[in-house]
């Protein structure tokens, strides 16, 4: 038999947001000791934190710039891509100048 009454669903964590002077501190630590006591430490999830050596390791200073800032070559090939189609614009606006004329 069906039961009717509503079915209770779990409620949502809320993600933990951590900064970047967080994180580095945190990366330092696992360094010093390992990735899991500093997890313990923490309190904070082992693979989370290993994730975080990987990531400062692979990038560097470019390491956890938050959600949708770009690391400096990403943000100078959007400069560069802008600049080109200025140029090409104005390559055009000449060529048509010089054919007209």
């Amino acid at each position: 038999m069906k039961n009717d009454q509503p079915e209770l669903m779990p409620a949502k964590r809320k993600r933990t947001r951590y900064t970047r002077e967080y994180k580095e501190e945190a990366v330092r630590l696992a360094k010093q000791v390992s990735a899991r006591q500093a997890a313990l430490d923490l309190n904070i999830n082992a693979t989370m934190l290993r994730d975080w050596v990987r990531t400062l390791g692979a990038e560097g200073p470019d390491a956890f710039r938050g959600q949708g800032n770009r690391t400096a070559l990403e943000a100078e090939m959007t400069r560069m891509r802008r600049e080109i189609t200025v140029l090409r614009q104005e390559r055009d606006i000449l060529k048509k100048r010089r054919n007209s004329g």
